[in-house]
């Protein structure tokens, strides 16, 4: 009778040992995955299942699809909004850049580039529409308008550096609202 050498049984072994090794990992890896790394949150999420806000402003509805505070995002922030016609953002500028992109309705952007002073500056009048998109430079003065009687004016709306510090500008001056632990600008009109 032949025994066969402790290299040959730790080769043979070896192979079934890695495969469970590395599927365990794996497998551990698509568990984990299918959280988010904040809160235990499910990495996909029904979008009508998310909290909504208006933050004082009728006619706005506010929902921060990923986000600094409830998800842990460091980079950028997601939101989902959608004004009721003849609503709108209050003249503001911020410390972030911002993307939006026009999901559904039209309305009215108002842009005050290089408004980083005391005043906003003479804002130039631009038309938003359905499957359009714009951006706002770093402290722009802007506002969004649904100037539109019939339809919502829904917006998909990127930010960076969350969380974001925001001036209003209240009868043609600038206060501060700063917002380092909430999710969103508290929109004062």
């Amino acid at each position: 009778m032949q025994f066969a050498s402790s290299r040959t049984i730790t080769r043979k072994m070896a192979k079934p040992c890695l495969t469970f090794f590395f599927g365990f990992i794996a497998l551990s890896a698509i568990v984990e995955a299918s959280q988010c790394s904040i809160k235990g949150l499910p990495l996909v999420r029904n979008i009508g299942e998310l909290p909504q806000d208006n933050y004082g402003r009728g006619g706005l509805s506010h929902i921060t699809v990923a986000g600094s505070v409830l998800h842990g995002m460091k980079e950028v922030e997601v939101w989902l909004q959608t004004f009721a016609p003849g609503s709108r953002t209050p003249i503001h500028r911020h410390s972030c850049e911002e993307v939006f992109v026009v999901l559904k309705g039209s309305g009215t952007l108002y842009l005050a580039s290089g408004s980083h002073e005391k005043y906003p500056g003479k804002p130039q009048e631009f038309k938003i529409y359905s499957n359009s998109t714009f951006h706002i430079p770093v402290n722009d003065a802007h506002q969004v308008w649904n100037s539109n009687e019939d339809e919502d004016l829904q917006m998909l709306v990127i930010i960076s550096r969350p969380p974001v510090k925001v001036y209003v500008y209240i009868r043609g001056l600038v206060h501060a609202a700063h917002c380092s632990k909430i999710e969103v600008p508290v929109l004062l009109g």
